[in-house]
């Protein structure tokens, strides 16, 4: 759960400087949240939130 939450938080900051920043529509805002959330229920998912795990994991294991 704890990381899930993040995830989307990070993707939500990252959404909000794309719209204040770089000129990103509401509209494409809006198309990708739908796409994402439709995606979230196809057989996909599984291997979509295994993989963010691993890229996760990969991070978190980083020594600086």
């Amino acid at each position: 759960m704890t990381l899930s939450m993040s995830g989307v938080v990070i993707l939500g900051v990252i959404v909000f400087l794309f719209f204040r920043k770089d000129g990103l529509k509401a509209s494409h805002a809006l198309v990708t949240a739908l796409f994402g959330f439709y995606l979230a229920g196809t057989a996909i998912a599984p291997s979509i939130t295994a993989g963010g795990a691993s890229l996760a994991s990969l991070l978190g294991g980083i020594k600086f």
